[in-house]
């Protein structure tokens, strides 16, 4: 037994290599531009994003792991340093004494408004140009479907209480 091709059938083994290479590519790619066109990481990229679109640009460090999906540990490790970069600050919520929040300070406002359309030209690059829009159409389908079954095999997951409680 050396690889999956042993467990898959050929049709299956071609599918799942080509979509194994092309994930690992993609990424690959696209984490290397954007570090190099705007200095930030994709976990970078993920928290700022999703602070730019929060309430108030502000987030529970948990909610932020929901969308890095990193431990514990390491969010909090990360978020330390990008507040030492001073693109995020912490802050008390009120009314809960030992809450807090994560915010964007003006630095991470300008670094995350400047990155969101060099990584949209990256996605044009990488992943829509290429593509007829008859492919595009068939990926987005694909990408639903796999998406959908996916998210039904998650746990659910605890809706956080509004506010800093």
């Amino acid at each position: 037994m050396n690889s999956t091709a042993d467990h898959l059938s050929t049709r299956e083994d071609l599918v799942w290599r080509a979509f194994f290479e092309t994930q690992v590519l993609f990424w690959r790619r696209l984490g290397q531009q954007l570090q190099q066109d705007t200095g930030l990481s994709e976990p970078d990229f993920a928290i700022l994003s999703a602070l730019v679109q929060a309430p108030e640009q502000r987030l529970r460090a948990f909610e932020l792991s929901g969308v890095t999906q990193f431990e514990k540990s390491r969010l909090h490790h990360h978020l330390n340093r990008m507040i030492g970069r001073g693109l995020l600050t912490r802050e008390q919520c009120p009314g809960a004494s030992r809450g807090t929040v994560i915010a964007l300070s003006p630095e991470g406002v300008t670094a995350i408004t400047t990155a969101l359309p060099i990584r949209a030209a990256h996605i044009r690059q990488w992943l829509t140009d290429p593509l007829s829009d008859g492919q595009i159409d068939s990926l987005t389908e694909i990408s639903e479907t796999l998406l959908e079954r996916l998210r039904a095999a998650d746990p659910p997951q605890a809706t956080p209480s509004p506010g800093c409680a």
